[in-house]
């Protein structure tokens, strides 16, 4: 199947097709991931990511696919398993392509989204309602003081400051502990 027809069943709801297709390059991936020092294991793990991140990307409205999906899984697995071995040198990432550069951009933004999450799941139940009520529900402050029985709207607001807080705090242990 060609690669707009894939982006065609994508934008049409047909995710599960979609992705069957895609799972065809899988064997390819884990070549690549097998002769670069990892596991079956590992390369399944890193197709995952891989495919985490081409649809987190096909659902904005921005975005282009400017080579072919194999190309495409191939860059963000190889920059996934890299980062996962710590293994890149300065004068790799020097001589990265413009497209590859966008892709390792997009591997790192991935990367992000993956700690907040971390960091949201890591939160207290309460913490966790209050912002989703806020955030999702778009629930006024009054609203949510009524429902999470605070005394008052202003309560209400410094408590879902107070969680912002403590989720950029855990976020920010996270990512170092990443670094390192």
């Amino acid at each position: 199947m060609s690669d707009q027809k894939i982006i065609t069943l994508f934008k049409n709801g047909h995710r599960d097709k979609a992705f069957r297709e895609l799972y065809k390059l899988y064997p390819r991936i884990e070549k690549v991931i097998v002769s670069k020092g990892g596991t079956k294991a590992d390369a399944s793990d890193v197709f995952q990511e891989a495919l985490i991140v081409l649809h987190r990307n096909l659902e904005k409205s921005d975005f282009t696919l400017t080579a072919s999906f194999y190309t495409y899984l191939h860059s963000v697995s190889r920059f996934i398993w890299k980062d996962q071995q710590r293994q890149f040198s300065k004068q790799e990432l020097h001589d990265l392509k413009t497209d590859e550069v966008s892709i390792f951009h997009i591997v790192l933004e991935e990367k992000k989204y993956q700690l907040a999450e971390q960091a949201f799941r890591e939160l207290g139940e309460r913490c966790q309602q209050l912002l989703q009520w806020f955030y999702l529900k778009k629930m006024s402050f009054k609203d949510i003081a009524e429902s999470m029985q605070f005394k008052s709207d202003k309560i209400a607001k410094n408590q879902k400051y107070k969680c912002l807080k403590k989720a950029k705090g855990i976020y920010n242990t996270h990512s170092k502990t990443v670094q390192s």
